[in-house]
């Protein structure tokens, strides 16, 4: 009998995971430095896998690598935020859109179960709980839409926005937050594209309110 191991890609997606939401929760602080070591430590993932999470991390403005003295977590920049929710604002609606009208039945059903994890996680105000969702909302937008070069686009941005949402976090907007995303999903579930990107539009607009 044969054991089942993960493939490299896998192990690198696994470890770009885990040290995205060490920075997108604050773990790993703004402007602070760390090394390889470290980053393997805390991601429980080997040398290979991790070097290539801090590859794709650093492609997407996370990290910046300096030779002989680490790894520098990006500092959180409100116009920044500006620039990113201006893109947001054209493309999200868009992939919405086609996931209303592309996404097959179990992915339905796995939007159905995030926007139950988001409406529990704003009932016990659990921050950390809503962003996990919120992540695996995103996941699921990504393998549902037929576009990829429109969502490997978002993604990115989406991680950046995420960081700078829980840092700014509070128990309103936590609430308003999971409101809207279940309208999202409600119109996708409904398979109404106009819905959905209309409903996309409002939550883009809160977020957009945090600066």
């Amino acid at each position: 009998m044969t054991t089942r191991t993960d493939s490299p890609e896998s192990l690198s997606r696994q470890a770009y995971r885990s040290l995205e939401e060490l920075i997108v929760t604050l773990k790993l602080s703004p402007g602070s430095l760390v090394t390889e070591r470290q980053l393997i430590d805390l991601s429980g993932h080997g040398r290979t896998p991790v070097r290539e999470a801090i590859q794709r991390l650093e492609w997407q403005g996370l990290l910046a690598v300096r030779p002989r003295v680490g790894l520098l977590i990006s500092e959180i920049d409100a116009r920044d935020y500006r620039d990113i929710m201006a893109v947001r604002r054209r493309l999200e609606p868009l992939a919405a859109s086609l996931v209303a009208t592309h996404a097959d039945d179990c992915q339905r059903e796995r939007l159905i179960q995030c926007a139950a994890e988001m409406g529990t996680a704003a009932a016990r105000t659990d921050i950390l709980a809503f962003l996990a969702a919120d992540k695996r909302f995103d996941e699921i937008v990504e393998e549902a839409c037929p576009n990829q070069f429109l969502t490997s686009s978002l993604a990115p941005l989406q991680t950046h926005a995420r960081r700078l949402w829980f840092s700014t976090s509070t128990i309103e907007g936590l609430q308003k937050s999971a409101e809207l995303h279940l309208g999202v999903i409600r119109a996708m579930q409904q398979r109404n594209a106009n819905e959905a990107a209309q409903a996309t539009e409002q939550l883009l607009n809160q977020l957009g309110d945090l600066i």
